[in-house]
């Protein structure tokens, strides 16, 4: 029989590609769910926030926002600031490129992640958040 569990984590952000890594609290989620093997949703409420996988270490906390900043570079025009004079088109862009959501399975009660792989979350919007990330975890 199959159980679906849903669950939340709670983040402060600093915005501006801030990249946190919440594996261990998807980890405790599981755990907590008492089920041994299933698959566990990520999620980002919201248009200007994406969660991905990458091996979180200093070097890539500098890569990764470099990168985004060469290919969507936040001082560019975007017709979404022309809409809304809010600043961040570009952070959409970039939550678009990322994605909102990830799917990891988990076996034995423990996510299959490689050994340098670790869940973040990136806040690309032009300011603080407070984040409620939707974690929903099914299996048996």
């Amino acid at each position: 029989m199959t159980k679906i569990s849903t669950q939340f984590i709670e983040i402060s952000t600093q915005g501006f590609t801030d990249i946190i890594d919440i594996t261990p609290e998807v980890q405790r989620l599981v755990a907590q769910s008492n089920l041994r093997e299933g698959q566990v949703l990520i999620f980002v409420p919201g248009a200007t926030g994406g969660v991905t996988t990458i091996e979180y270490e200093p070097g890539l906390l500098k890569d990764v926002p470099e990168f985004l900043e060469e290919i969507l570079p936040m001082r560019r025009r975007y017709h979404h600031d022309d809409t809304w004079h809010d600043g961040n088109g570009y952070a959409h862009l970039r939550a678009a490129l990322i994605q909102p959501d990830l799917m990891v399975p988990f076996v034995e009660g423990k996510l299959t992640l490689g050994t340098w792989q670790q869940i973040v979350f990136i806040d690309f919007d032009n300011r603080p958040r407070q984040r409620r990330l939707v974690v929903q975890i099914w299996g048996r």
